[in-house]
């Protein structure tokens, strides 16, 4: 049976994160609050910020950064988008 918890992004039950997704606190405390749903989808744009931002995970303000979006996403907060990116599926 799949493990459920009410998660924090869409304030649902959901299928839980199998294991913390980052190492330390932070982790166990998006393990605890965060769907498998709703990690999967910031992870999709986080990768998209970082590809369209050109963004390079060696520097610190780079880390500190998607951290920042991180959380605004999670907590329903708006985020930020590339420019002039267009979600799948929609037609200019």
């Amino acid at each position: 049976m799949q493990k459920t918890i009410i998660c924090k992004k869409y304030g649902e039950e959901l299928e839980a994160l199998e294991q913390p997704p980052i190492p330390g606190p932070i982790g166990e405390k998006l393990q605890q609050e965060v769907s498998k749903k709703a990690w999967n989808e910031w992870l999709a744009i986080q990768t998209m910020l970082i590809n369209e931002k050109h963004l390079s995970l060696i520097q610190k303000e780079a880390r500190e950064y998607l951290h920042e979006q991180r959380e605004r996403f999670f907590n329903n907060l708006p985020i930020d988008r590339a420019e002039g990116y267009t979600p799948p599926g929609i037609d200019n």
